[in-house]
């Protein structure tokens, strides 16, 4: 089964939680709070995707959390790459594999397309359509000729 990590998935639930309301700072504390996410998870979270860039880090009295861009310019791609580094199913999908097999694999050049195809569909998908589509409504933006996957 292909899988993001459990610190990966709430990462996408904290900046979510932060698109929802753009225009303030999120403490860690009332970011935990508002996700039912624990104190320390949430810190570590905010600290990974505040040093990918994704997020901005406000010091003083009224600072805490922002998104660094605007909910519809980052992508699902974005959150993983930053918690996990650039997808890859399997080891021949990433450019600097140590497959032993690699040389003589007649289908890894198979998993590579396939690797693409995923990494692209997330690449599609930004934070503001996690948001706005919820239950199985981005499968119906998704297959719309505008956002097709194909």
């Amino acid at each position: 089964m292909l899988k993001i990590s459990k610190l990966t998935d709430y990462s996408t639930v904290v900046m979510a939680y932060l698109a929802q309301f753009p225009e303030q700072m999120h403490n860690a504390k009332d970011i935990s709070a508002q996700t039912h996410i624990t104190l320390p998870t949430v810190s570590k979270i905010l600290k990974a995707l505040t040093k990918s860039g994704l997020l901005l880090s406000h010091r003083g009295a009224h600072g805490g959390y922002s998104l660094a861009n605007a909910a519809m310019q980052i992508s699902i791609a974005d959150i993983i790459i930053a918690m996990e580094g650039k997808p890859g199913l399997t080891e021949c999908s990433h450019n600097n594999s140590v497959c032993a097999l690699q040389p003589t694999c007649a289908i890894s050049g198979n998993w590579q397309t396939i690797t693409s195809i995923v990494y692209n569909t997330l690449e599609k998908i930004s934070l503001q359509d996690m948001i706005l589509f919820k239950g199985n409504h981005l499968q119906h933006y998704l297959n719309s000729e505008e956002h097709s996957i194909d």
